[in-house]
């Protein structure tokens, strides 16, 4: 019971956590994960995966519910993948970024799983919005993922991005 009403006070408090403007930006206050960490961005790897400086320490950064073609797949990198990963450099190379976990801390991989906020806007989101990434909804970690499945379902019909120019 106790674990629902975590999860309840989750989902409404980071439903309402995507925010735009600089000025409104709030970090919320979770008992039962981390707290948001800020962190400096040292390297982009690709369109969803940063290095950051955080607490004097290198660490990778996975972003959460989202997923942008491979450059390093194979020979051949996947059709939009340097695109995706300008449009992650162009966002927040060399930023101060927020970082919000949600439900597990990490990946198979050893790489933190995060949302990414750069000056209150919501990384995440607008690599979906732009058609850069695909939403992908990796459980426990869930909590935006019927709002990044609505944002990707616009950016096809829209044919932004790779849903304009990948097969």
């Amino acid at each position: 019971m106790v674990y629902k009403i975590i999860l309840l006070l989750i989902v409404l408090i980071f439903g309402g956590y995507q925010l735009q403007d600089t000025s409104n930006f709030e970090k919320p206050t979770l008992s039962s994960i981390e707290e948001p960490a800020s962190a400096r961005v040292t390297k982009v790897v690709d369109g969803d995966t940063i290095e950051v400086l955080i607490d004097g320490k290198v660490a990778v950064v996975r972003y959460i519910g989202i997923d942008t073609p491979e450059p390093y797949r194979d020979k051949t990198p996947q059709c939009f993948s340097h695109e995706a990963t300008a449009a992650n450099r162009q966002l927040v190379e060399g930023a101060d970024v927020v970082l919000v976990s949600d439900l597990e801390n990490t990946d198979v991989h050893g790489r933190l799983l995060r949302y990414v906020y750069v000056d209150g806007v919501f990384i995440n989101k607008v690599l979906i919005q732009n058609g850069f990434a695909r939403a992908i909804n990796i459980k426990p970690n869930s909590t935006h993922f019927s709002e990044f499945a609505r944002l990707e379902k616009q950016a096809q019909t829209d044919k932004k991005g790779l849903w304009g120019q990948c097969q």
